[in-house]
């Protein structure tokens, strides 16, 4: 006689959502400390020597720690994905904050909801979902309302490095989610690949383009060890082991806390008051990474056609 476990109640099935949801959110709270620890403690004009403190010792450690590589086709998709995730998207970041007013780059930054909504249906081959489509512009609405000022200054390099992180980033999320992770390998390994092939990328062109700062004080040492194993590893390590499992876009969307967070600090370490305006865009932004955990229900006319389909 075999016997079937029952299948789990809908309210500890939405229960484990919710707290899967909220411990990936952790990711993208930590990277909106990224602004502030870049523009004050770290030394400025050596974005990509930031990036490759950000990866390369973090993903080194995670490796070292499970002691599990690559194998066979993973080792192209670990350095594919690692490039896309790390290797452009950090110095891209950390040139955007530089060249940029904060809040002209984390809108930017916002932006990548929309890139992943559009490239769930080229890449992951699903129906586009206009729902989170359309509160990925609110969010992006939102931040805005937060973190543009009116003396907001425009750098054009700047500008172009922030839209193409979103971009890579936003890619590097899809393929993620396309390809999985393999059988056995837990978020820690995985995430310890991606940041290490990240690093690997960014060698080269550190040594050839920036090198190492002249001075490197404990203030800066500290930055590059909060963004290399809080903001680089344990938030990695969250972040992936999420989206295993939650839907792409949805994920993407807790990128809005990020911004929201810098903003956040910006108002408690550096004394930067909020508008009425900044008030509502909080409110905005958070409306819209809400909505978008939620999936609405089809409408019956979609259901009967696709019930329809199958006779």
């Amino acid at each position: 006689m075999t016997v079937t476990a029952p299948l789990p109640a809908p309210a500890t099935r939405a229960g484990s959502r919710l707290a899967l949801i909220l411990i990936t959110a952790c990711a993208p709270a930590v990277w909106g400390s990224t602004y502030l620890v870049t523009t004050e403690l770290l030394p400025p004009g050596h974005p990509l020597f930031a990036g490759l403190m950000r990866a390369l010792p973090a993903g080194l450690l995670a490796i070292a720690l499970t002691r599990r590589l690559p194998t066979g086709q993973w080792w192209w998709k670990a350095a594919v994905l690692g490039a896309l995730n790390i290797g452009a998207f950090f110095p891209l970041l950390f040139l955007a904050a530089e060249r940029l007013p904060g809040g002209v780059a984390a809108t930017l930054g916002a932006a990548q909801p929309l890139v992943v909504a559009l490239l769930a249906v080229a890449v992951l081959s699903e129906r586009l979902s206009s729902w989170r489509l359309v509160w990925g512009v609110v969010g992006v609405v939102g931040v805005g309302l937060v973190v543009l000022g009116p003396t907001a200054s425009l750098d054009a390099v700047g500008i172009a490095a922030g839209l193409a992180g979103a971009a890579s980033m936003g890619l590097g999320v899809t393929l993620t989610k396309r390809w999985g992770r393999p059988e056995g390998i837990g978020a820690l390994s995985f995430a310890g690949w991606q940041l290490a092939a990240g690093g690997l990328v960014l060698t080269v062109p550190v040594a050839l383009l920036e090198g190492a700062p002249a001075h490197v004080d404990l203030s800066a040492l500290a930055g590059y060890l909060w963004l290399g194993l809080v903001g680089g590893l344990l938030a990695y390590t969250l972040w992936f082991r999420g989206l295993k499992t939650l839907p792409v876009t949805s994920t993407a969307l807790l990128g809005l806390l990020s911004p929201l967070v810098a903003a956040t600090l910006g108002a408690l370490i550096l004394g930067e008051g909020f508008t009425l305006a900044q008030l509502a865009g909080f409110a905005l932004a958070l409306a819209a990474l809400a909505a978008g955990q939620l999936t609405p229900a089809r409408p019956r006319h979609d259901i009967h056609h696709h019930e329809g389909a199958q006779l």
